[in-house]
């Protein structure tokens, strides 16, 4: 994952946030995880921050979208509780995967702050921007 387009997520993610009336942080992360870029919108409530990064990880590190995810990782589901390994992950909407061209993923976006619906849509957005 490039900080250059990391950073393009970031503003596509932000302008549609603003469109939506929404307050919200959005991480962007790469491969393995690691933070590459954050925006944090003025008024977030503030344990929105740690939300958005572990759905930018949870994204990276499984290959899938933090929704999809949370139908592996709920009780009765083929891996309940998995969001309690690797430093803590999240199981709900919000978190998307970054792919290349290839379909390879190269990091993870999360957006916490709004309602999971606009979550997901926001960071639709961000993922958009690459194309």
């Amino acid at each position: 994952m490039k900080l250059a387009s990391a950073t393009l997520m970031l503003s596509a993610a932000r302008v549609e946030a603003e469109r939506l009336g929404v307050i919200v942080c959005v991480s962007v992360v790469d491969a393995a995880g690691y933070p590459v870029a954050f925006l944090r919108m003025d008024g977030l409530a503030l344990g929105c921050i740690d939300v958005c990064i572990k759905k930018a990880r949870t994204a990276a590190l499984f290959h899938m979208d933090s929704a999809d995810f949370a139908r592996v990782a709920c009780p009765g589901g083929g891996a309940y509780s998995l969001e309690l390994t690797n430093g803590g992950l999240t199981s709900f909407g919000g978190g998307l995967a970054v792919r290349d061209r290839n379909g390879v993923v190269v990091g993870g976006i999360g957006v916490s702050g709004a309602s999971t619906e606009d979550d997901i849509a926001i960071g639709l957005v961000g993922l958009a921007a690459l194309s």
